[in-house]
């Protein structure tokens, strides 16, 4: 990378954690003052960052909106796909993503298993949300006054035994759901079927999305499909890093030297 390049994306991070004068950012670059006027006039000049009264410079407008413009354009399906479609090339079982919109949780993509049972699901259609895995991550990241107002405004179908039977235990349930990262369906909305799920993070650190993996104990037993909560973990760690644009830790290449 061009080293004048590398220097003014270096101010950027600088910038975020709050407005820094130009001693302050020739200092942490290590470059003449000069230099780093010269930087940042550049950067001013595209509304990265902005010049304050107190001659202190901080992020601009036009970053803001660049990141709000590069959010609202990411295909959380396009990318999620390829990924949900190996996962299920390697498990076997129906793989499902799911959204969080208007109140209701909707499938936006699913890849059917390669057994000849196949599930009601569909794209476009909500998903049961007082039992489902998908259902229990999105609401899990709401914060806690709407998180609540949403359990309390809720019915509670009895699909069978094993269904959440009313809101303070399905607010019980999303809290364990938010302090361990995962959730699951065990019989909660069809008895035959369990499922597996996994939350998806946006670049604002938000659950964005969410995945899962189901298949019926005709197939493959419940604790079966609980052995798999690592792979669908890792599944959507790699998913959201691509919406984030980051290299997942698992994934990096291993430093020089190591063993």
């Amino acid at each position: 990378m061009s080293q004048t390049v590398d220097r003014a994306l270096t101010i950027l991070p600088l910038l975020a954690e709050g407005p820094a004068s130009l001693e302050q950012v020739a200092t942490r670059l290590d470059v003449h003052k000069s230099t780093a006027l010269r930087l940042l006039r550049t950067l001013h000049d595209h509304g990265l960052v902005y010049r304050q009264q107190d001659q202190r410079y901080r992020l601009g407008a036009r970053l803001f909106a660049l990141a709000q413009q590069a959010v609202e354009a990411l295909d959380i399906r396009g990318i999620a796909h390829p990924h949900l479609a190996a996962l299920n090339e390697r498990t076997g079982h129906t793989v499902h993503l799911a959204v969080y919109e208007q109140g209701e949780v909707v499938y936006i993509d699913k890849v059917e298993s390669r057994y000849p049972v196949r599930m009601y699901s569909r794209i476009g259609r909500p998903v049961a949300i007082t039992v489902a895995a998908v259902a229990k991550l999105l609401l899990a990241d709401l914060p806690e006054p709407e998180r609540r107002a949403v359990a309390e405004g809720l019915d509670y179908p009895r699909y069978t035994p094993r269904s959440t039977p009313d809101a303070g235990a399905f607010l019980a349930e999303l809290a364990r759901v938010r302090e361990q990262g995962w959730a699951s369906d065990l019989g909660g909305h069809e008895e035959s079927i369990n499922c597996v799920g996994a939350p998806l993070h946006g670049p604002d650190g938000r659950v964005c999305a969410a995945m899962s993996v189901s298949a019926p104990n005709v197939v493959v037993s419940a604790e079966e499909l609980l052995r798999l909560r690592p792979l669908v973990l890792r599944t959507a760690e790699a998913i959201g890093a691509e919406l984030s644009g980051v290299t997942p830790a698992h994934h990096q290449p291993a430093t020089k030297g190591a063993t």
